[in-house]
């Protein structure tokens, strides 16, 4: 089976949807975040800080490659993992992807407060979302299907991919 490649944004459910149709299509699940973590055995938030955002997109990079080259995987990728064609050429390879995507109100509140999130930790977190989802939406629109998380529950998310599946 191929891989199944949930994208977009922080806060779209990436995880959490990719937790349940794992388990309910029989599947393993993978966060590119936490394998990047693992890898260079430090938090994102610490290699962003320590090493820069060009040192984690290589990372990214490289983590993209691996898992394709794998199947039967649903796979949690970084919000801005999109960005790089190389990177979507890789996962599209062996994979069908999903875009998650919810308002920007909807993101900031379920963001809020979340100090893991590099990009966010900044004065006004609301503009932050809105400037990120406007100069990525061009790279999100190249995944396969499109799914607004804004008002759905995860179950429901779930459903709507298990649906495309067939």
């Amino acid at each position: 089976m191929k891989n199944i490649i949930l994208v977009g944004f922080m806060g779209t459910g990436k995880t959490a949807v990719g937790k349940a149709l794992a388990k309910r299509l029989g599947l393993r699940f993978v966060d590119m975040d936490d394998i990047i973590e693992e890898r260079e055995g430090m938090k994102i938030s610490e290699i962003f800080e320590k090493k820069g955002e060009k040192y984690f997109r290589h990372s990214e990079g490289m983590v993209a490659r691996d898992i394709a080259l794998q199947a039967g995987l649903v796979v949690a990728a970084g919000g801005g993992a999109v960005i790089d064609g190389e990177n979507v050429k890789n996962l599209k390879s062996n994979g069908v992807m999903f875009c998650l995507f919810a308002t920007p109100e909807r993101i900031f509140q379920r963001t809020k407060g979340h100090t893991h999130r590099p990009l966010l930790n900044v004065s006004d977190p609301e503009e932050k979302i809105n400037e990120l989802m406007a100069k990525r939406a061009e790279y999100y629109a190249r995944a396969d299907y499109r799914i607004d998380t804004s008002d759905l529950s995860v179950n429901e998310v779930a459903d709507k991919i298990t649906e495309y599946l067939k």
